[in-house]
């Protein structure tokens, strides 16, 4: 058993890096719940509050990395993806698969990363870069907490990096899904759940801690 009064790690240790995890078009259009989604009631609220945490990264020179998931219209890279809870998503051809750039105030240099499947590392650019950021923390938002924020989670800490998801700047497909998957991640590294609050504190502050 894990020892539950574990400390904690600094919030940011060494050099943060910001990801914006599939926050696209559709993030902000209105969906009905459905039995299959039951989704978070405040999402689109909680995506609003990515760009809070953008601005902030920004003042305070850490980098931000946005991605998105995007398919074929052939659905010839789903794979396994439609095999469960999942119906066809994120297709090249739809409006509200390319990125939030207005509302997340994407620039033209920023960092920019297309993805075929959940995991922001899975056949992607991602670890390279962070190698050339020298990054040290993970500030995660987006969604879904339950699939892609996890699923980079797992990846980033299996990488060794420092771990944090922003917890009301992220969306789930359920709100019993969003808790588990938040639970799942405190359970790899402890501290790793955050609020917005915190964490723009922390950048406007520079409270940085140096790595091990």
């Amino acid at each position: 058993m894990g020892d539950l009064t574990k400390t904690p790690k600094p919030m940011i240790v060494g050099r943060p890096v910001l990801l914006v995890i599939d926050v696209q078009k559709g993030s902000f259009a209105e969906w009905e719940p459905s039995e299959r989604l039951p989704m978070l009631p405040d999402r689109i609220e909680r995506m609003h509050r990515v760009r809070q945490v953008v601005d902030a990264a920004r003042d305070a020179d850490i980098p931000v990395v946005f991605f998105k998931e995007v398919h074929r219209p052939n659905m010839v890279d789903f794979g396994r993806e439609l095999d469960g809870t999942e119906n066809a998503h994120c297709l090249e051809n739809s409006p509200y698969t390319e990125v939030a750039i207005e509302e997340l105030g994407v620039k033209p240099d920023d960092y920019v990363i297309a993805k075929r499947r959940y995991s922001c590392f899975f056949g992607t650019e991602l670890e390279i870069l962070l190698k050339g950021l020298k990054a040290d923390t993970l500030l995660m938002t987006g969604g879904f907490t339950d699939v892609c924020v996890h699923y980079t989670f797992v990846d980033a800490h299996q990488h060794d990096y420092y771990c944090r998801v922003i917890e009301d700047c992220t969306t789930a497909s359920s709100p019993p899904a969003h808790e588990a998957a938040l639970k799942a991640m405190e359970y790899l590294q402890t501290g790793a759940v955050r609020t917005s609050v915190e964490v723009i504190k922390a950048m406007v502050q520079r409270d940085f801690s140096p790595t091990d």
